[in-house]
């Protein structure tokens, strides 16, 4: 299968790989070095990862913005230093008849929907002073972590038994849901750790669209303006337009075809996916001011 490919391809990423080594894999098998990925997954987890190739590496920024949803359990009666079940134990005990009562579990969640901020885990790719929070956490240095700020939009109770809870939940950008198995566990008054992550949707790009890895047969990626566009909005740009973005210049209203203040907001909104007349991908750009819209990132023509 080694041969070239460009644009965004849903992985459903088996556990045990890291995402760097779905990437090298992907290099191998595509036979391009301009390969990476949206949105990483820790080794024990599964489901979708964006595998960028080609010029699609450019929109790896913009592809991690979007909200993630997630299919968890969480064990309890163990905690571990990594919060999930590929690490050490911390502490372990029996758990007492009713310690996790469907009342207060629900409870539990209510109170998880309102954070606005969570301390992530620190065995983390975080960086402090230069280096990765795992990597310093591995070597017994003391790692002390900010909250972040998150959101959780949506957390829901599947399954409820007596050791463990299977969780449903839409969330932002930055939340850990490794963090959520610890911050749980800390309400209910027992230790308890992640012991199974699925992911199954990236922003707009979902599981039953993921093709298995690695595959058995030829895929076809998501071309890049299309995958551009499911997550960004997009604007059209004149022939004028076009020649100026290509260019690296500054746009004005009169680039694109139709209200250009209304499609990129406020200035320093969220980038835009700017297309040619054929459709293609020119350039991620966004509004400087009230007459002014620069590119951020240039496509190469097709």
């Amino acid at each position: 299968m080694a041969h070239s490919l460009e644009g965004v391809l849903v992985v459903d990423k088996p556990r045990g790989p890291t995402s760097q080594k779905v990437v090298a894999q992907a290099r191998r098998l595509f036979g391009t070095r301009r390969v990476g990925h949206a949105g990483t997954l820790d080794p024990m987890a599964t489901g979708v990862l964006l595998v960028l190739l080609g010029e699609a590496t450019k929109l790896s920024g913009h592809l991690t913005l979007d909200d993630k949803r997630y299919w968890a359990v969480v064990a309890l009666g163990r905690s571990t230093d990594t919060l999930d079940a590929e690490g050490d134990t911390t502490e372990e005990r029996e758990l007492e008849p009713g310690s996790a009562t469907r009342e207060a579990v629900l409870a539990a969640i209510a109170a998880e929907t309102e954070r606005s901020e969570q301390i992530p885990p620190v065995f983390s790719a975080i960086k402090v002073a230069g280096q990765r929070a795992h990597r310093k956490s591995r070597r017994g240095e003391h790692v002390e972590l900010p909250p972040r700020s998150v959101r959780v939009k949506q957390l829901e109770l599947l399954v409820l038994e007596p050791a463990a809870i299977t969780l449903e939940m839409t969330v932002s950008k930055g939340y850990y849901v490794r963090a959520l198995a610890r911050d749980l566990g800390a309400r209910l008054g027992v230790p308890a750790h992640l012991s199974a992550l699925r992911r199954l949707a990236s922003g707009p790009f979902h599981i039953d669209e993921a093709v298995a890895w690695p595959p058995a047969s030829e895929v076809t990626p998501i071309p890049i303006a299309d995958a551009a566009c499911r997550s960004l909005p997009s604007a059209r740009l004149t022939e004028r337009g076009t020649k100026r973005a290509r260019l690296g210049q500054k746009l004005e209203a009169a680039d694109f075809s139709g209200s250009a203040e209304a499609i990129h907001g406020e200035p320093g909104s969220r980038a835009v996916a700017w297309l040619d007349a054929d459709g293609q991908l020119v350039a991620l750009g966004q509004r400087r001011d009230a007459t002014l819209y620069a590119v951020l990132r240039g496509f190469n023509a097709r």
